[in-house]
């Protein structure tokens, strides 16, 4: 079993499990991929400074940011939201705006659409909830439960045709909309209209975030776990999993179900995260066997290796894009922040900064643009959640080129 795989509800047994992935944080890295870093050190002379912490009294499972607020996912079921703008100004002082406590287990997984904030568990759910600002300045929200997925209605209409049974194990069977073991991940389409899950029972499963009807389930898409899920502004959908595999689905433009368009068996453990830069033309995968395999777009979807990132000493578990920036957190503690030197035909990659100060693995973290500091150099800003129950904000300086 992968080290994704191995967290539990209860936190004091964290680190008896931790103890028993040990020997996959020490398995050999791609040595017959060949590495992109840059020997050049052209580029590192970047800075970075750690604005904040965030204490919480259990890990964080999940994150993400839309807008001014940081939505965040913990392992003892809890959203909370919060309000960035006093984040930053009264970073001693920082409350949330909101929590809510639904389900069991943790809370795998984080996407807004609109007013719609979709929640995936570790007990096989997916949570819809309504977002309300609840003043004129919006310096508050609150949550309402609208539906848990799959939605009665939608149990209701597929129970009764024996066709949309399907065995999840032996003599027992359910509907296909039913998702039957932790809900990994979530992403929607570029216009917002559909939502893709995939989960810990081998499925992929596609739902309309209009009226919150499953439309399609892929069965047994992998031969293990499915950890990670993205999908890019053209409509590839790539989904990583335990088998070590990445694979790469296309809607059919007849029957508009979900097609395999390509397998990726280059990672050498499970894979644990999925990230694409802004235009889709290159994925990045990190896995447990320490390497980030950098992918690019061939001209019928498929993948192409192009080489790995290697430095970190332990698993890869949550990877971040934007700009020309790609940042990587591993169970060694620490991010890392690389870069592309996109003038270079080499297509070289540096590490910029090793970002070091959370005392447990980096869990889930996100990056974003702050702004021009001066002509020559612009900042971002990074959140990330440990299994040191931590958030960390971090603001990086990176030389323009």
């Amino acid at each position: 079993m992968e080290y994704q795989r191995s967290f539990s509800n209860d936190s004091n047994n964290f680190q008896k499990k931790l103890t028993t992935t040990r020997t996959l944080s020490s398995q050999h890295s791609l040595a017959s991929i060949p590495s992109l870093n840059s020997n050049s050190q052209q580029f590192h002379n970047s800075s970075f400074t750690c604005l904040t912490t965030l204490k919480f009294h259990t890990y964080i499972s999940s994150l993400t940011l839309v807008g001014k607020f940081l939505y965040t996912g913990s392992s003892n079921t809890e959203v909370t939201s919060w309000n960035l703008s006093h984040v930053h100004s009264h970073p001693q002082q920082s409350i949330n705006t909101n929590t809510i406590v639904s389900g069991n287990g943790a809370v795998k997984s984080i996407v807004v659409h609109s007013d719609k904030l979709f929640t995936a568990h570790q007990d096989n759910k997916i949570r819809v909830w309504k977002i309300t600002n609840i003043n004129n300045e919006s310096q508050q929200q609150k949550f309402t439960h609208l539906a848990t997925l799959p939605t009665f209605i939608d149990r209701f209409t597929k129970i009764f045709i024996p066709k949309n049974h399907v065995n999840i194990r032996r003599h027992k069977k359910c509907t296909w909309v039913h998702h039957v073991d932790t809900v990994s991940s979530l992403a929607l389409s570029k216009d917002g209209t559909l939502l893709y899950s995939v989960s810990w029972d081998r499925t992929i499963k596609v739902w309309k975030t209009k009226d919150l009807t499953c439309l399609e389930s892929l069965q047994n898409a992998h031969d293990d776990a499915i950890n990670a899920i993205t999908v890019s502004n053209d409509g590839y959908v790539y989904t990583g999993s335990t088998d070590k595999k990445i694979k790469v689905w296309k809607k059919n433009k007849g029957d508009k179900k979900h097609l395999l368009v390509d397998t990726l068996e280059k990672h050498r453990s499970g894979i644990n995260a999925l990230a694409l830069n802004s235009d889709g033309s290159v994925l990045y995968s990190g896995a447990c066997d320490r390497s980030i395999l950098v992918s690019e777009k061939g001209e019928n979807g498929n993948l192409i290796v192009i080489g790995a990132l290697r430095g970190h000493t332990k698993s890869i578990l949550c990877l971040a894009v934007v700009s020309d920036l790609v940042c990587s957190g591993s169970e060694d503690k620490t991010i890392r922040i690389w870069r592309g030197n996109t003038n270079n035909v080499l297509r070289e990659y540096c590490c910029l900064s090793v970002l070091e100060g959370h005392k447990g693995p980096i869990k889930c973290l996100t990056i974003v643009f702050d702004h021009f500091d001066q002509p020559s150099e612009a900042s971002f800003l990074i959140y990330s959640g440990s299994l040191d129950c931590d958030i960390k904000v971090w603001k990086i300086f990176v030389p323009l080129l």
